[in-house]
């Protein structure tokens, strides 16, 4: 099971805005479980908070803006980059401007202030986004975004520079090590016949050689030497990384990028957002997706129980600390089906409330103080058996912990087939170490 990461301890880094020349200080501070990336405007009255989300972009004109009523957070890419990079799942961002300094145009004054803030393990497992199929979108720029289902996070990426120029490839499996050495340091450039433009809009007014590569003709204007051959394209897939952060959960699939942008990088975390929020709704309870959060390896690393008495194949859902779905598919192979009954299959109610007991179990170790720990059933209350389970149905198991003290729990539960409820009831448990 993967779990949750935050950072040890506040770290902070000053200097100057990329877009509006000005200073800012920005703080990355430790946030609890469940968090994720939000930014806070420490200079504005009442300091309000921006959720680095894809629903609150409003520009992406050489950098991607986030608006969140009158709050206004400019060029988040990079630092949402470094800590999406390096696996951090929850963070408070906070600055006295609005808009993180740009150092010298790359992640890597991110993952050196992270890594000096320190990351650590937290007490609750990761729910990465996998897809279950591809998704593809072309803009009338010349960009196409394709992502596929995939194990792990693949960028393969072709940055293509006017009339052809500049053109580079490179696909990574992306890891934090590959993200620090590979990815980071890549600085963001802009073509000489294009600068007198963004300055005409009021963009790039911090904008110097310090902070950024300008491509001339077959030139590279620079303050150092390339640090890599490809630093373009490397630089592409670090504002995909970043803009690919706004979708608020780990990102699980290869992505395949031709002339990737912020616009067509946001655009693709949108689609991701619906298909995801579409599975959502099309399943049979609107708070289930087919998408599995812990699989059944996963699963056995948090209950103690093996074939043939595990009733859970895998978590689908979670909802903060407090809810959970589990499945279970029901096989005619089965084992108790020889018995219960013969010509007339049906799961045995008990087995139902077990199910029931299993996925509230792995809800209650979610809690930081139950880490490690064991849930014992003690009893069931307002029992109710609905409607016959037969082979071949799928069970969704939904629990939702009404109480949890020191040594006890209880949990509101239910069974559904096809949207209708099978059985419920009402669990209490003792919470033992093991």
């Amino acid at each position: 099971m993967e779990y949750q990461r935050s950072l040890a301890k506040s770290a902070s880094l000053s200097g100057g805005t990329l877009h509006n020349g000005g200073h800012v200080t920005l703080t990355l501070h430790p946030a609890p479980v469940g968090h994720g990336y939000k930014f806070r405007r420490k200079d504005l009255p009442d300091e309000p908070i921006v959720d680095a989300s894809v629903d609150h972009v409003k520009t992406v004109e050489r950098a991607t803006t986030l608006v969140q009523g009158s709050a206004k957070i400019q060029t988040v890419e990079h630092v949402l980059s470094a800590l999406a990079g390096l696996g951090v799942d929850n963070a408070l961002i906070e600055m006295d401007a609005n808009e993180p300094p740009i150092g010298d145009g790359s992640a890597a004054p991110y993952v050196a202030l992270i890594k000096e803030a320190g990351i650590i393990t937290q007490e609750a497992g990761r729910s990465p986004l996998e897809l279950t199929e591809p998704i593809h979108l072309e803009t009338n720029g010349g960009s196409i975004m394709t992502i596929f289902p995939h194990s792990g996070l693949r960028i393969s990426c072709t940055q293509v520079g006017s009339d052809g120029r500049f053109t580079q490839y490179l696909s990574l499996e992306i890891t934090p090590e590959v993200y620090a050495r590979d990815i980071a340091p890549a600085r963001t450039f802009v073509h000489y016949e294009d600068v007198k433009h963004l300055m005409e809009k009021g963009l790039i007014k911090g904008g110097s050689l310090e902070n950024a590569l300008v491509i001339r003709g077959e030139s590279v204007l620079s303050k150092e030497p390339l640090r890599f051959q490809d630093e373009f394209v490397r630089h592409k897939i670090l504002d995909i990384i970043g803009d690919l952060a706004l979708i608020g959960r780990p990102l699980r699939g290869h992505i395949v990028a031709v002339r990737p942008g912020h616009g067509p990088n946001t655009e693709l975390a949108r689609a991701i957002v619906k298909h995801h929020r579409d599975l959502i709704a099309m399943a049979p309870n609107p708070v289930t997706s087919s998408l599995p959060v812990m699989d059944a390896n996963e699963v056995m690393r948090v209950l103690p129980h093996r074939y043939p008495f595990l009733m859970v194949d895998r978590i689908v859902e979670f909802d903060g600390e407090t809810k959970a779905v589990g499945v279970k598919s029901v096989s005619i192979n089965e084992p108790y089906f020889q018995g219960h009954f013969p010509g007339h299959p049906v799961m045995p109610g008990v087995l139902q409330l077990e199910a029931m007991a299993q996925v509230a179990s792995i809800t209650m170790m979610r809690k930081e103080d139950n880490a490690g720990k064991i849930g014992y059933f003690m009893s069931a209350d307002e029992v109710k058996f609905r409607k016959p389970v037969y082979p071949g149905d799928t069970l969704f198991i939904h629990v939702e912990m009404i109480k949890a003290r020191k040594n006890l729990g209880k949990a509101s539960c239910k069974c559904m087939v096809n949207g209708d409820i099978v059985s419920e009831g009402v669990l209490l448990f003792g919470i033992v170490n093991k």
